[in-house]
C-alpha cells in the first residue's frame, strides 16, 4: 500500500475507470514498476521525496488526490480547487504549488530549482523541482502555503475555513 492516500473512488460517475486508473498508479507506487501497457514512463521510489510530498498534500483536512489529466499527474485538491499538482514521470520529479506573487518572485531568485509554474498561471504558480536543491523543510512549507491559499486564508476562525471547504 502506498505510503499517501488516494482519491475518494465511490459516490460519483466514472467511478469505475477512476479506480482502474488508480489501481494502475497504485500498482507503479507499491512495486516501483509502471503497469505494462501504462502511459506513466516513470516509477516512484519508496521513500523519495516526492513521496513525502504526496503524503504531506495527502493529508491536509478536506485534501482529495485525483487524476483529471491522467496517470502522469496526480493532482490534491481541496474543496474542488487544485493546490499542487505533481507529476509521476521520471524521479526526482517536481511538484507544481499556488504560491503569493511576491513570495513566488523572490523563491524563483533565491533557487534555481524553482521555476515559473509549467503550463500553469505563472505569477501564481510555482513548479518546484524536487531535486534536494530546496530544503525538504522549505518544500512542505510551500505545501502549506498552497494549501491555505486554496482552502481559506490562515487568519480565518475556524467557522470560516470549515464554510469555504464545504462551499455553497
Amino acid at each position: 500500500m502506498s505510503p499517501h492516500p488516494t482519491a475518494e473512488l465511490h459516490g460519483y460517475p466514472g467511478a469505475r475507470h477512476q479506480v482502474q486508473r488508480t489501481a494502475a498508479v497504485r500498482l507503479r507506487l507499491d512495486t516501483g514498476h509502471a503497469k505494462s501497457g501504462g502511459r506513466a514512463s516513470g516509477a516512484m521510489v519508496a521513500g523519495s521525496q516526492r513521496d513525502r510530498v504526496m503524503a504531506a498534500c495527502g493529508t491536509k483536512p478536506g485534501s482529495a488526490e485525483d487524476y483529471p489529466f491522467g496517470d502522469e499527474v496526480a493532482v490534491f485538491k481541496v474543496a474542488g480547487r487544485m493546490f499542487a499538482l505533481v507529476p509521476l514521470g521520471p524521479v526526482p520529479g517536481s511538484v507544481s504549488l499556488k504560491c503569493d506573487p511576491g513570495l513566488a518572485a523572490d523563491l524563483r531568485g533565491r533557487y534555481a530549482a524553482i521555476t515559473p509554474g509549467y503550463h500553469l498561471n505563472k505569477r501564481h504558480w510555482n513548479t518546484v523541482a524536487l531535486d534536494g536543491s530546496v530544503p525538504e523543510e522549505e518544500v512542505l512549507e510551500l505545501v502549506d502555503h498552497s494549501y491555505d491559499l486554496v482552502a481559506g486564508r490562515p487568519d480565518q476562525s475556524p467557522a470560516e475555513q470549515a464554510d469555504h471547504l464545504t462551499g455553497p
